[in-house]
């Protein structure tokens, strides 16, 4: 075997041994899950368990899952693109550990989740209606930076929200 065909096999082998391994990477991380729209998703990375857990046992687990909440509806490009930056900060941050037992979320996913909990209660009920014009004047400087959950603290997550200290976590991963 000459040594011109000896590096045609050591190529083809190498990107043979690429393909396996991305396979079973995509395999493993249940990438291909992120794809859809289930809450369970989300908690393929244990550090989301908590966040899973309360979100199961409030109100919202009956109408709404973490992207009706965390993600633009308006469109797919911005749903995908936001999903995928996204995504890709968690896994460096769960890879590298550099989150604290305490998640928090960007100024994008905060803006994300303040908008679509306005889209999603702007015309709830004429109650509500009414205390909007009244209490959340979203055009006025009056509320500052104040979100929604500033005052619905604990909606939908509880009031305990980290990795060790979340009543009803009991091993949400397994039981989906």
């Amino acid at each position: 075997m000459n040594q011109v065909t000896a590096l045609k096999y050591g190529a083809v082998a190498a990107v043979c041994i690429a393909v396996v391994m991305g396979l079973y990477l995509i395999k493993e991380s249940e990438a291909t899950s992120y794809l859809t729209d289930d809450a369970t998703a989300c908690i393929n990375c244990h550090v989301m368990e908590s966040y899973y857990a309360t979100w199961q046992h409030s109100s919202h687990a009956q109408r709404a899952a973490c992207v009706d909440c965390h993600l633009p509806v308006d469109n797919y490009i911005d749903k995908y693109a936001s999903k995928s930056r996204d995504g890709f900060n968690h896994t460096v941050a769960f890879t590298l550990n550099t989150y604290g037992k305490r998640m928090m979320i960007t100024d994008d996913g905060a803006r994300r989740v303040q908008e679509n909990c306005i889209r999603c209660h702007a015309s709830f009920s004429k109650t509500l209606i009414g205390n909007v014009d009244r209490y959340h004047a979203w055009d006025t400087e009056a509320l500052g930076t104040r979100k929604c959950w500033d005052c619905h603290r604990s909606v939908p997550h509880g009031r305990i929200r980290s990795i060790n200290g979340t009543p009803d976590n009991l091993g949400t991963r397994w039981n989906h």
